[in-house]
């Protein structure tokens, strides 16, 4: 069955350790078997304008919210040990690995898959393949740029993308797709 984790982050400017929200949605044979969200207060609070625009999170919402060290444990747990899947994943990886860097903590072990990918390969049709896209292609209905919303989002990329190529495991979808599941650095 179908086991893995989908990651999104939403960050307060261009600097990838200003991370504001996360989400993580967990897949156990094929369902979604917990999620969790949080607003993260930024190490500095500086929110730029086009970001607010994008997700709707201002400083206000953030000033009393956990610092990333404060939720990592409960995030690294999460993570460890897992495949973890992001729509455009590059972002969401370097996100966290900045955020690791700025708070000088200890990188976990799993391994990451980018769902762009996975649905570039099998719904080649589609004019673009943002998730905003993808998931209306795939009838999904979400708010884009909610970390909770485009983590289900994700998550649901890959089981439906295996229900298509008629496969049950994340290993076999990554074979029939030939998408990459690195180790994360």
């Amino acid at each position: 069955m179908m086991n893995f984790a989908a990651i999104d982050f939403e960050t307060a400017n261009n600097r990838r350790s200003s991370a504001c929200s996360v989400a993580i949605v967990e897949i156990k044979d094929g369902m979604i078997a917990d999620s969790y969200y949080t607003l993260i207060r930024p190490p500095q609070m500086e929110f730029s304008y086009f970001n607010i625009q994008i997700h709707g999170i201002r400083p206000e919402d953030v000033r009393e919210q956990p610092t990333f060290a404060e939720v990592w444990p409960e995030l690294r747990q999460r993570l460890a040990g897992r495949i973890v899947v992001a729509h455009n994943a590059q972002f969401d990886m370097s996100v966290l690995r900045s955020c690791l860097k700025e708070y000088q903590l200890e990188k976990p072990k799993f391994s990451h898959c980018c769902t762009v990918n996975i649905a570039r390969k099998v719904w080649p049709e589609l004019e673009n393949h943002k998730l905003d896209t993808v998931g209306n292609y795939l009838q999904l209905a979400f708010q884009h740029h909610n970390a909770l919303d485009d983590a289900r989002t994700c998550a649901a990329i890959p089981l439906l993308a295996g229900k298509k190529l008629q496969v049950d495991n994340f290993a076999s979808l990554a074979l029939r797709t030939g998408v990459m599941v690195k180790p994360f650095e």
